[in-house]
């Protein structure tokens, strides 16, 4: 069976998306019958052209009707919305089908609960009396630019997929240099998203969530997943705008982010010294930093570890 992909779809009119989701589902199951499952850059590829076309049934203001169908061994999951649930539920439960074994539903919410339960599990700590929310990024080491505000804010639009586990600290110009080879070999053998964060002269702080990590490669990389964002000093993100797929790409003598325009989104050379920001297609972004060229002056770069 031909699997979907986001960037060969017609385009559709918000008035088809939610018929074109349900379409969507349907295959789902179908596959899952099948004993095949989507990859989850895959699925949060396609959930994310799902929000782009239909805000009012995708949105943070129902997220709380929103489920995971988690694969108990393999720790992939599924967003899916509650009046879906139902329907992939009896298929679960049939006790003939081999998928029903490896697959269960559970909540957002009940996922970062059993997270908790496992890392707290050979810990004597004793619980804090005030209760952290838990929406709110762990990082697991010190930061030189980002604090609770900006976790915060950031948070609200990390996918799904990151969240209860804690951020780690892979590049960081204070402690590695600044050298652009440094940070794709420092990234070398990961598989996770990473979250690019810079300082400007100015003091302006902005970057890029990234679904994939960066690397030196020929093509465009990355999926819907991928956004931009800047403190300027009130947060804005840029959301993958569909129009293309230029997320990331990057070689030996720069690092950049979208594109299809004039210019990149974000554009770093191989020192991390003087980098560019102007608007384009991908995102529709406005320019990041405060001048479209700007001279770095504190970058790090984060991966979820889970």
């Amino acid at each position: 069976m031909e699997r979907l992909r986001v960037d060969t779809l017609p385009q559709h009119s918000k008035s088809d998306s939610l018929s074109f989701s349900t379409v969507y589902h349907q295959r789902f199951s179908l596959q899952s019958a099948m004993g095949v499952a989507y990859s989850v850059g895959e699925v949060d590829h396609l959930y994310t052209f799902f929000v782009q076309w239909s805000p009012e049934i995708y949105t943070k203001g129902n997220k709380k009707h929103r489920f995971l169908i988690r694969e108990k061994l393999q720790k992939r999951y599924v967003v899916v919305e509650k009046n879906k649930v139902a329907v992939i539920n009896k298929l679960l439960t049939n006790p003939a089908s081999h998928t029903a074994k490896n697959w269960e539903i559970i909540t957002v919410k009940d996922s970062k609960r059993r997270l908790s339960l496992c890392s707290s599990e050979d810990s004597e700590a004793e619980e804090p009396e005030n209760e952290v929310d838990d929406s709110l990024p762990v990082l697991g080491d010190d930061s030189q630019l980002l604090d609770d505000y900006h976790l915060k804010r950031l948070a609200a639009h990390m996918p799904a997929r990151t969240q209860g586990y804690p951020w780690q600290l892979v590049y960081s110009t204070a402690i590695h240099g600044s050298s652009l080879k440094t940070l794709y070999r420092n990234m070398a053998g990961l598989d996770s998203p990473v979250l690019l964060v810079i300082k400007d002269m100015h003091k302006k702080v902005f970057g890029a969530f990234s679904s994939d990590p960066f690397k030196v490669s020929k093509y465009c990389y990355g999926t819907g997943e991928t956004f931009l964002f800047s403190f300027n000093p009130e947060f804005q993100a840029y959301k993958w705008s569909g129009e293309n797929s230029y997320f990331v790409s990057g070689n030996l003598e720069s690092l950049q982010i979208g594109g299809g325009g004039g210019g990149f989104a974000l554009w770093l050379d191989a020192d991390l010294y003087h980098g560019s920001s102007f608007s384009c297609p991908t995102f529709h972004n406005a320019s990041l930093s405060t001048q479209e060229d700007f001279i770095v002056q504190d970058l790090e770069v984060w991966t979820v570890q889970n």
